[in-house]
């Protein structure tokens, strides 16, 4: 078993959490846009249709892990894994049939988090860009919202409307997430499983502030309708091992 010793504790592997709740809005963008965006991982966006990749904005509450409650707030893409090979030129079913048999993943570009140890452990253990950020969640409404504010500037404001319960949440998803720092691309094993889940096409509402990355999401089309919002009140994960990819 893994252990790394971070500010003092030691965290083994895999890090486990064991109570959050989730709340994403997924659209649809550019993907030429999309690779610029992440050209620095060598990574390639998956184009879930032609020319169209998928961004996902997410925040997270942390109640209970092994690094601790904090609050997070992601932007991810999909990609292709690293030794996919070319990607295929056809319609939407042949990009489903090549996602479904190579296995498509998530990178994650940006993660800002509320707290310092949480920050220190991403970063030294996976290689997850971490930064320190202010982020209100407000989800004991039925809307669920979260303000995002970077060195006293806004980056954005999203508000998403849950949707209608989806069957067959629970069970145990394996996903590989991929990070980047200091010029290398890892692989992070990752396994999820959600209990109260609610989806709906749309459903969310977003403000971008004058932040950097807030014209970064400004310049791959936002805002914009989502293509789908998902919100999860019982989610537990476990994160294994970072390896180079």
């Amino acid at each position: 078993m893994a252990r790394h010793l971070i500010q003092g504790r030691e965290v083994a592997l895999p890090v486990r959490v064991r109570d959050a709740s989730v709340y994403s809005a997924s659209y649809l963008v550019r993907a030429d846009a999309a690779r610029a965006v992440i050209a620095y991982s060598r990574l390639d966006v998956a184009e879930v249709i032609p020319r169209k990749a998928l961004c996902t904005l997410v925040f997270i509450d942390y109640l209970d892990g092994d690094l601790g409650p904090y609050h997070e707030f992601g932007v991810a893409f999909l990609v292709r894994p690293p030794d996919a090979g070319h990607a295929p030129r056809g319609g939407l079913r042949a990009n489903l049939a090549e996602l479904y048999r190579t296995g498509a993943g998530a990178f994650v570009h940006w993660l800002p988090v509320d707290q310092g140890f949480t920050l220190e452990a991403g970063r030294t253990i996976w290689g997850f860009p971490k930064e320190l950020a202010d982020i209100d969640l407000r989800t004991s409404s039925p809307y669920k919202r979260c303000v995002l504010r970077k060195d006293g500037r806004l980056v954005l404001d999203l508000l998403i409307k849950p949707g209608l319960p989806a069957p067959g949440t629970g069970m145990m998803t394996a996903l590989d997430a991929y990070t980047h720092q200091d010029g290398v691309t890892r692989r992070v094993p990752w396994s999820v499983s959600a209990r109260g889940v609610r989806a709906r096409a749309g459903g969310a509402l977003i403000r971008l502030g004058n932040h950097p990355v807030a014209r970064e999401l400004s310049e791959l089309g936002l805002p914009r309708r989502a293509l789908v919002t998902a919100t999860a009140s019982r989610v537990t994960m476990a994160f294994d091992e970072a390896k180079d990819a």
